[in-house]
C-alpha cells in the first residue's frame, strides 16, 4: 500500500494562455503565490487547468515547472479520461516529470455501470505503483459513484482517497462514516469544505484557492484543528467567492479575477470563452470585497 497521505488544502492549479500558448512565466508567478499560501498540495492538469485542450508537450512542461517550484509539497497530478488506454498511457508519460498521485476522474460520456467504474479504477491502479485519488464529479461526467462503489473503490490497493464534487452530502457522508483506515475523502466543492470537514474529510481541492489561496488554507486549518467557530466564520466570508467562482463554466470566472488582479490574461481555449463584462465585474466586486 502507498504510504503517502495528502491532506489540507490543494490547488487545482489553472493553466495561464497568452495569444493561444501558455504562459509560462505567468504560471511561475502563480505557483509560487501558491506556495507562499502555504497550500498543502498542488494539483495540476485538472478540469481548472483545461487540461483537454493542452498537447502532451504542454502538460508534461507544466508538470515538470511545478516539480521544479514546489520542492516537498506534493503533486497530485490529473490524469484521467474516459478511455482506460488513454488514461494509462498518459500516466506513464506524466510519471517521470514529478507526479506524486494521479487525479482519475470517473470515465465521462460513456456513461459506466457501478461494476464498470469499479474494474476501471481496479485496472488503473494496477498500472502504476503512484497513489490514486478517484475523482467523482456527477455534473461533469454524466455517471455518478455511489458511496457503495466508493467504498468498494476505496479496498483496491494504492487507491488513496476521493475527491467528493457530487454535492450529494448524504452520500458523502455514507463514504466518510464507512471508509476504510487510511482512505481519504476530500471536498471537490468549495462551499462544501467546511461541512464536510466537520465530519471528517481531510480537506479541499480548490478552484477558488486560486484566487484566494490564504483565505482558503486559513479555513481549512481551522476546521483541521477542530476550531469551527473559527472555521464557520471565514466560510461565511468566503461563501460569496464560491458562489462566483462558478456563474460561469470554471475556470471561466476564476481566470477573469487573476486576470484582474494582474497575474495572467483571461483568455481560454475554445470551446471556452473569456468571462463576459458581467462575470468579469462579479469577479472584480468580490476580490474588493475580500480585500484580496
Amino acid at each position: 500500500m502507498i504510504e503517502m497521505k495528502l491532506q489540507g488544502c490543494g490547488t487545482a492549479l489553472i493553466t495561464p494562455f497568452r495569444d493561444g500558448k501558455v504562459d509560462y512565466d505567468a504560471y511561475r508567478v502563480l505557483v509560487r503565490r501558491q506556495l507562499d499560501a502555504g497550500v498543502d498540495f498542488l494539483v495540476p492538469l485538472g478540469t481548472t487547468a483545461e487540461t483537454p485542450c493542452l498537447d502532451n508537450e504542454e502538460k508534461c512542461n507544466l508538470l515538470r515547472i511545478t516539480r521544479e517550484l514546489c520542492g516537498d509539497t506534493p503533486l497530485l497530478v490529473g490524469a484521467g479520461t474516459n478511455s482506460l488506454a488513454q488514461t494509462i498511457a498518459n500516466i506513464k508519460m506524466l510519471e517521470p516529470c514529478g507526479a506524486d498521485a494521479f487525479l482519475i476522474v470517473v470515465p465521462y460520456y460513456n456513461k459506466p455501470t457501478q461494476d464498470g467504474i469499479y474494474e476501471y479504477f481496479k485496472a488503473v491502479a494496477a498500472s502504476t505503483s503512484k497513489g490514486i485519488v478517484a475523482y467523482n464529479v456527477p455534473g461533469r461526467t454524466g455517471a455518478n459513484m455511489t458511496a457503495a462503489t466508493t467504498l468498494r473503490v476505496a479496498q483496491i490497493p494504492d487507491v488513496i482517497a476521493v475527491k467528493e464534487a457530487s454535492g450529494n452530502l448524504a452520500q458523502i457522508i455514507d463514504v466518510l462514516r464507512d471508509a476504510p483506515e487510511g482512505f481519504s475523502v476530500f471536498s471537490g466543492n468549495d462551499d462544501q469544505t467546511w461541512p464536510l470537514m466537520a465530519c471528517g474529510a481531510a480537506g479541499v481541492i480548490s478552484v477558488a484557492s486560486n484566487v484566494a489561496p490564504g483565505k482558503i488554507v486559513e479555513l481549512v486549518r481551522a476546521a483541521g484543528q477542530g476550531d469551527m467557530a473559527r472555521a464557520m466564520k471565514l466560510n461565511m466570508e468566503l461563501v460569496p467567492l464560491f458562489k462566483n467562482c462558478f456563474v460561469e463554466s470554471n475556470p471561466i470566472p476564476v481566470k477573469a479575477a487573476l486576470s484582474a488582479m494582474g497575474f495572467c490574461t483571461p483568455e481560454m481555449r475554445l470551446p471556452l470563452t473569456a468571462a463576459s463584462a458581467a462575470t468579469t465585474e462579479i469577479m472584480k466586486k468580490t476580490i474588493e470585497e475580500l480585500g484580496i
